[in-house]
């Protein structure tokens, strides 16, 4: 016990050091401008003051999930749920128990096999005898998640398509969830589920995705859809309009699949909507060397899709459209231009402020704790799974070392590899027959 009276020895001698040397707000401003100035208003003003909204116009909201959920059971439409994956036979039959539990009953599963050499073709051909998957496929050479997926497409035959990850399972109206806000607006073609972290008490490491997805992903989201720049639908969970799926080209081969097909739909003038009360649970990384290769993974394809393939929305082109530009710059500035901002400023205090470097990191920190703070208690106003969640709130002291630190480290090197170096297309999550297609594709555009 005596490292945590220490720790909290340090924090109360931090404190006394700010009164006693009589600090003032504008000097607070100068010092941690990074933390006043960027992240609170992106990042914890604009949630509260999104949340604050969503809750004065609940009835509203109310009203409009009654007609849609009217809507749709009065069509009942065939949906396609289509799994794409490589060696994902263990995971399949979980799926189909948490699909047979649904609310929404009219679906087909068809089931991808990416060229998997363990006993997925065994199980799935089992399965699919057994009339619990209603199509299964394979390709015998492995062409990568994207490839199955559209080579699923040619099968399927329902009015939506719900794109799934094998390891995934499903709150029972999850299903239902998904599909309303199709009854929304005629122009919305593609609703992102909400990926919780299914394993978060396997490791600390899991642990702190399980905040962190909680406060990037369901408030997150839930913003950016709400302000209308919701600009990533997760492959983990998603849902198309199929018919405007097939019209934008379905998913691109290439790195960042996922955040493709989204700005592929955007450009077409069509919505995209993020259903933050649809639940999906995943299994995430639980050790730190696999998390940070994960991260390295996403956040180079953000390079690629934003500032490469799709770099014409920030053009002021015939196809012009300014929630569209401020979606992607959206994401471009606050995931790519201000980290390098913050190594920058991180640097400048550092050397800045070498006599009292402790109690300037000490200050920062109880800042960032403040911050986490305010996000956890909109965290707990949105979710359905507050009373579980609350356990979390032990690590928000420790969550400035994981999403201000760790995180910002991970998107550095990776957007510094891929600005460089195009180094996604060199990643083995996929084919490198399918990199080196995408990458000409990304030539010839």
């Amino acid at each position: 016990m005596n490292y945590i009276y220490d720790f909290l020895t340090s924090i109360t001698e931090a404190v006394e050091v700010c009164f006693s040397h009589n600090l003032t707000w504008s000097m607070l401003m100068h010092t941690y401008w990074f933390l006043f100035f960027v992240e609170f208003p992106r990042y914890y003003l604009l949630d509260v003051l999104v949340v604050i909204w969503l809750k004065f116009t609940y009835k509203k909201q109310q009203l409009r999930e009654q007609r849609a959920r009217f809507q749709l059971r009065l069509e009942n439409p065939l949906i396609t749920i289509l799994v794409p994956g490589k060696n994902e036979g263990p995971h399949i039959y979980p799926l189909l128990e948490s699909l047979g539990e649904q609310t929404y009953k009219n679906f087909e599963v068809i089931v991808v096999d990416d060229g998997s050499d363990d006993n997925t073709p065994l199980i799935c051909s089992d399965l699919e005898k057994n009339g619990l998957i209603d199509k299964y496929l394979r390709l015998e050479n492995r062409g990568g998640k994207a490839s199955a997926a559209n080579y699923g497409m040619y099968y399927a035959k329902g009015k939506y398509i719900v794109h799934l990850d094998a390891d995934s399972s499903l709150d029972r109206d999850a299903l239902e969830k998904i599909l309303l806000p199709f009854y929304f607006n005629p122009k919305i073609k593609g609703v992102g589920g909400c990926v919780k972290v299914a394993n978060g008490e396997d490791s600390l490491c899991a642990a702190f995705q399980e905040l962190e997805y909680l406060k990037t992903i369901q408030v997150g989201r839930l913003v950016t859809s709400t302000l209308g720049v919701y600009h990533i639908i997760s492959g983990a969970f998603g849902a198309f309009d199929a018919k405007a799926l097939r019209q934008v080209g379905c998913w691109d081969i290439g790195p960042g699949l996922d955040g493709d097909i989204t700005q592929k739909l955007r450009k077409a003038g069509y919505k995209v909507h993020f259903a933050h009360d649809a639940i999906c649970l995943t299994n995430v990384p639980i050790r730190w060397f696999n998390l940070f290769k994960q991260r390295l993974r996403w956040s180079k394809s953000l390079i690629r899709f934003r500032l490469r393939r799709h770099k014409d929305i920030l053009e002021p082109t015939k196809n012009f459209s300014f929630m569209n530009f401020f979606s992607n710059m959206d994401s471009i500035m606050f995931d790519c231009v201000f980290n390098f901002v913050w190594f920058f400023y991180i640097v400048t205090l550092i050397f800045s402020n070498t006599e009292n470097l402790m109690e300037i990191l000490m200050i920062g920190w109880l800042i960032r704790f403040f911050f986490a703070s305010i996000a956890f208690l909109v965290i707990g106003v949105v979710s359905e799974r507050n009373r579980s969640e609350s356990r979390l709130f032990l690590l928000l002291p420790f969550s400035t070392f994981y999403t201000g630190y760790f995180l910002r480290v991970a998107r550095l090197i990776a957007h510094f590899m891929e600005i460089f170096f195009f180094s996604s297309f060199k990643d083995t999550w996929n084919p490198k027959k399918t990199s080196i297609a995408a990458r000409l594709d990304d030539i010839r555009i």
